[in-house]
């Protein structure tokens, strides 16, 4: 049934366009222009677009069913973002070869502004997206690579920059949305609802140069369990008899099959404990209970001061996010004889003893915000100087913990992952020079990182009262560069040269724990400093009106992460991992090209693309077991990894019928591992998490001037889920096929008043990131505008 539902949607797709053009064929033609782009350029695209570049606009965005910004871009080309449920704070972007935990391989700004992560490199360091409702986008522009020596190296996946909207006049808008998701995973069988209300207001000057904006938006949902808890087989006999236990046969067929959740990964620090990993030669462990649901609740304020006289540009950006997460209804499977719930300790079933353990309450509390300046201005003739300054800062971070169900139920003992003040700060400096012939550039980036997490035990897991230290890890780095870009601009070539300089600089970095007389104790890392240069070349010509060919070639340097270097985590009994992360990591070293050709047929567009990327000392994560069988992990150097694939987008307008655009995208990925002298046996496997095959498609038709439907799809074929390929399966632990159906329908009664209806996973597809993605969903949205 699968197969052939993915050979209709794409029969229907392959026709047809990623990204609708917009713009006039003058307008194409003109220089600044000349840069191929796939999707709307009717707006100029906000980041320097050298390698396959996408920008999307109102006509893609208004087709996506978006309960949260990141959504916005879940048909882009050969593009994903890690997202388990609405609300998830672990939404991971990821490019072609990008594993979905390589956090630190993206760079994404949000009006020129940073709010990636990089104070670390995992699930738990996810862009900021919640900073930005969806009503406030404007624009979605995507880079493919490092191709721009503008960026740091933590380009080398790609760089995403949000552009928000800039009122043209007095304006305002609303939207709420309304969604539903029905579960049904093993013994859990629920409905998750959430909401949110999205509102703005905009003024724009009428005779001066100033412009404000504010925005804010109102989120909660209930996500779907995240993980599930198995029984351990116990010694002896006794415990109390129970039923309800479930047995997974996926499961089952992979462990029979070899592949069986060998290394289990441990949770993000502060997270409740990890599952047991299935007990060598028995089938599988009984299924005993699910994490709690994660009731999220989001609000998130805007305000954008702009400037504009026609010479002078500003901007200034303020923007604050509250995030909660509560997880305190552990959905647990087992009933005693009186018909009680059990969910921890001795049971038996069928004369076999077990123990139940791991379903733990937790809640998480954040505060965080966003403020950045940026000015333009003319210095000389055709000379234009730019400055941005920003921070992002986690003001608060704190994730309670209980130390098991019952303590969770009774509020007792627990733990406090707690952290901030912590976050970075950036800076970017570029004076450009253009003429009809050429455009030169040169420009300087800084930018600073902090860490900071105390870890406490609690009496009472809910309150930081009375908490007692436990360990604290600490660290800085800062990196300063140089670059400087030419673009020739010899019709019908185009020529850009580019190379970048970085000095980069780890220090202040240290561990404090409490020794065997249970006192505190430290331990500081010596500093470290290194530097890099690296180049960066592009040719495009332009073969007749209608074909245009590029090919760019960079070399980039990613410094490790503050967390990387001094961030310790948990192991999966709840303890501290003091080898969890490695102070004298090498920097990923990566060497890029790709080539792109594009040929407009008039009604349809096709894009074709070819890339290669080779890095040295990919920073990985590696999971495992320690002699105790507790779960840990640590960051590690693998020697050389490459990847290599092939894009192919189409995209049309009015085609095959007027009124009908259809985006879309294949691409075929080969990553491996090359060299891996610490373990060779993962040499010559295809690295984790990376589909050899992604399909993502969307087609929009106006059956009215007023009615515009869509129908998307995406489509990823089953990866590894270890370094060493022995973990396959299509279950809960693994990473499995995606095959996505969404519809959607948008309906305007008036020019200012909209509604809408959705259906995410339309065919209701169970597909797993380790975690499980969502089930069907159901969405319903109005939107108003003055």
């Amino acid at each position: 049934m699968k197969i052939s539902l993915i050979a209709l949607a794409t029969a229907l797709s392959i026709t047809a366009p990623a990204f609708a053009e917009e713009a006039a064929a003058d307008a194409a033609d003109a220089p600044e222009n000349s840069i191929l782009v796939v999707g709307q350029s009717a707006k100029a695209i906000e980041i320097a677009p050298r390698g396959l570049a996408v920008s999307l606009g109102a006509e893609q965005l208004e087709a996506v069913n978006a309960f949260n910004t990141e959504d916005l871009m879940k048909y882009a080309p050969d593009f994903f973002v890690r997202k388990r449920y609405a609300g998830d704070s672990n939404g991971v972007p990821g490019f072609r070869g990008t594993h979905s935990s390589q956090s630190a391989r993206t760079l994404v700004m949000v009006d020129g502004f940073v709010v990636s992560n990089f104070l670390g490199n995992s699930f738990g360091f996810a862009p900021k997206w919640g900073v930005v409702g969806p009503g406030e986008v404007e624009q979605f522009d995507i880079v493919y690579g490092p191709y721009s020596s503008r960026y740091v190296g933590n380009s080398m996946g790609g760089v995403v920059n949000i552009t928000t909207r800039d009122p043209q006049d007095t304006e305002a808008f609303a939207t709420v949305q309304g969604f539903v998701q029905p579960y049904r995973q093993f013994g859990t069988k629920d409905d998750y609802y959430g909401y949110s209300a999205e509102a703005g207001l905009g003024w724009k000057q009428k005779d001066g140069p100033f412009s404000l904006r504010v925005t804010g938006r109102f989120f909660r949902n209930e996500g779907q369990p995240m993980m599930w808890y198995g029984l351990v087989p116990a010694a002896g006999t006794g415990g109390t008899p129970v039923t309800g236990a479930v047995i997974d046969p996926r499961q089952v067929e992979a462990i029979t099959a070899g592949t069986g959740l060998a290394n289990l990964p441990p949770n993000l620090p502060g997270q409740p404990a990890q599952p047991i990993p299935a007990v060598p030669g028995a089938p599988t462990n009984p299924i005993f209970a699910a994490q709690s649901p994660a009731r999220i609740t989001q609000a998130q304020t805007k305000v954008k001061l702009g400037y504009d006289d026609g010479t002078v540009t500003g901007q200034f950006l303020f923007a604050y996010w509250h995030n909660e997460d509560r997880q305190t209804a552990p959905d647990c499977y087992l009933r005693d004889a009186a018909g009680n719930v059990v969910c921890e300790g001795r049971v038996a079933i069928g004369g076999q003893a077990y123990s139940a353990a791991g379903a733990v309450f937790s809640k998480t509390l954040r505060d965080e915000f966003l403020a950045g300046l940026k000015l333009a201005a003319p210095i000389a003739e055709n000379t234009t100087a730019r400055i941005a300054v920003s921070t992002y800062q986690i003001a608060r971070s704190d994730v309670f913990t209980s130390n098991g169900y019952v303590t969770g139920k009774t509020n007792g003992a627990g733990t406090l992952a707690a952290q901030g003040p912590t976050g970075w700060w950036t800076a970017d400096l570029a004076i450009e020079n253009k003429t009809d012939r050429r455009e030169l550039a040169v420009g300087f980036t800084g930018n600073a990182y902090r860490t900071d997490q105390t870890r406490y035990t609690l009496a009472n897991w809910t309150s930081d009262a009375g908490e007692t230290f436990a360990t604290r890890t600490f660290g800085k780095t800062r990196q300063l560069s140089a670059w400087a870009e030419a673009r020739l601009l010899l019709d019908p070539l185009t020529v850009t040269l580019g190379a970048r300089y970085d000095n980069w600089r780890a220090y202040d970095g240290g561990l404090t724990r409490l020794n065997a007389a249970n006192a505190p104790v430290g331990n500081g890392y010596a500093s470290r400093q290194q530097d890099s240069v690296d180049p960066s070349l592009s040719f495009e010509y332009r073969i007749d009106e209608a074909t245009r060919l590029q090919l760019s070639l960079a070399m980039a340097t990613r410094y490790p992460t503050v967390g990387e270097l001094f961030q310790g985590s948990l192991n999966g009994d709840g303890t501290f991992n003091a080898n969890s992360f490695d102070i004298n990591l090498k920097p990923e070293r990566s060497k890029d090209a790709n080539l792109v050709i594009v040929h407009d047929f008039g009604p349809v567009k096709l894009t074709g693309s070819a890339f290669w990327q080779r890095v040295k000392n990919t920073i990985f994560q590696f999971y495992g077991f320690n002699q105790n069988g507790i779960s840990s992990s640590t960051y590690k150097n693998i020697d050389v990894t490459r990847q290599f694939g092939f894009e192919l987008i189409a995209q049309t307008k009015d085609w095959p019928l007027p009124g009908m655009a259809i985006d879309a995208n294949a691409a075929y990925v080969d990553s491996k591992t090359i060299r891996n002298a610490s373990n060779p046996a993962a040499e010559s496997v295809q690295f984790p998490r990376i589909p050899k095959w992604r399909v993502n498609a969307n087609l929009r038709y106006a059956f009215t001037p007023a009615v515009e439907g869509s129908l998307g799809m995406r489509y990823a074929s089953r990866p590894n889920t270890d370094l060493f390929g022995l973990q396959r399966g299509d279950t809960y632990g693994f990473t499995s096929e995606l095959f996505a159906l969404d519809v959607r329908l948008n309906w305007r009664l008036t020019e200012q008043l909209r509604l809408s209806a959705g259906v995410d996973n339309l065919t209701n597809d169970r597909a797993w990131v380790f975690h499980p993605y969502p089930q069907r969903t159901f969405l319903v949205e109005a939107g108003w505008r003055l």
